[in-house]
């Protein structure tokens, strides 16, 4: 049996009426919804999209953009790579901006492409979206242009005029401060960083956050390794500490370095955490099953994507409005079996 109003074998397209039904709604709501509109709550936005995706109804986009003025559509700008922490923050940018009601348009840069930001945002802008939002986490240098819709920043620092700008960080300084803390609170005298490359912002952050830790209890800061992200790297960042002999604890800028480090230090003989605590950053979902299961800084990707739409929505649909204060996400610190107190000596 099928649908009313379903497309397909001959059926009639699906039109407003049978999106007010199905969703619980007068048609003037699906309307008002469709058009934009304020004063249409949370719930009743996403159960009519919800009706309209299920029915398989398409808003024509033009006419929609003409009733409201915006085109309802936010523009993303993100490095295009597989590493966790920029692929989920996009699925969170994702997931938030349907929430909202907007539809999603995403162009990727390339790591090295200093004219990458520039030509992207062009591209959006070419699109007519209402909003865009810059994941940006390498620093390719000062990016000079002018953009007339609202723009918000994650986790770098904005380089480039715009009608608004509102940021929201990942709060990476102080998640790293944490993860250093915890290794001197469990009697460790120093501590050990396996850093990010350092045209990263997060990396540069991480590495500030395990500074500022050190600093505060004046502890001596050995020297940073610097890795590139990868387990490979992080093997070969194990193999020089496990020779060296002095590390006991170890902060590592990602997981992966991390489970890289175990691996050569378990090789060389030493046992983690009974002879070299390591704790990792992100908590990627293999991070609680490897041997041991790995103490780290769970990035709260979701939390920063809701509060900088939430900041970002604003600027596009209450432009006059005062913008309100970014709230940091709460620091995550999960700890597992890959830390304990050093050895004795």
């Amino acid at each position: 049996m099928t649908r009313a109003g379903v497309q397909g074998g001959g059926a009639p397209a699906p039109r407003a009426v049978d999106v007010a039904r199905l969703a619980g709604v007068s048609q003037k709501t699906v309307s008002r919804v469709f058009n934009g509109e304020r004063y249409v709550s949370e719930d009743v936005r996403r159960r009519v999209f919800g009706a309209a995706e299920e029915l398989g109804y398409r808003l024509n986009s033009a006419a929609r953009a003409l009733a409201s003025g915006r085109t309802r559509s936010i523009g993303v700008v993100t490095l295009g790579t597989a590493l966790y922490g920029p692929a989920s923050l996009l699925v969170g940018i994702e997931r938030a901006t349907r929430d909202a009601g907007y539809a999603l348009r995403v162009v990727n840069t390339l790591e090295g492409e200093p004219a990458g930001i520039a030509g992207a945002v062009e591209s959006l802008l070419d699109q007519g979206v209402d909003g865009i939002v810059v994941s940006e986490p390498i620093d390719e240098g000062p990016v000079a242009f002018g953009v007339d819709v609202p723009v918000l920043v994650l986790g770098a620092p904005a380089e480039f005029g715009a009608s608004r700008v509102v940021a929201a960080g990942v709060a990476a300084e102080s998640q790293a401060r944490a993860a250093t803390e915890h290794l001197l609170d469990l009697g460790h005298v120093t501590v050990h960083h396996l850093a990010g490359p350092q045209r990263w912002f997060a990396a540069r952050d991480r590495l500030a956050g395990w500074r500022a830790a050190l600093a505060d209890r004046d502890r001596r800061q050995p020297p940073v390794i610097e890795g590139d992200w990868s387990a490979a790297s992080g093997y070969a960042a194990g193999r020089e500490l496990a020779a060296d002999g002095e590390a006991t604890a170890v902060f590592a800028a990602n997981d992966d370095m991390a489970i890289g480090l175990i691996r050569a230090l378990t090789d060389a003989g030493l046992r983690v955490p009974e002879d070299v605590s390591v704790v990792g950053f992100d908590d990627i979902p293999v991070a609680a099953y490897v041997t041991p299961p790995l103490t780290t800084v769970r990035q709260q990707f979701d939390a920063v994507a809701r509060e900088g739409l939430r900041l970002l929505v604003q600027a596009i649909e209450k432009p006059d409005a005062e913008p309100a204060p970014a709230g940091d996400p709460p620091v995550d610190l999960v700890v597992r079996a890959s830390t304990a107190p050093p050895p004795a000596r």
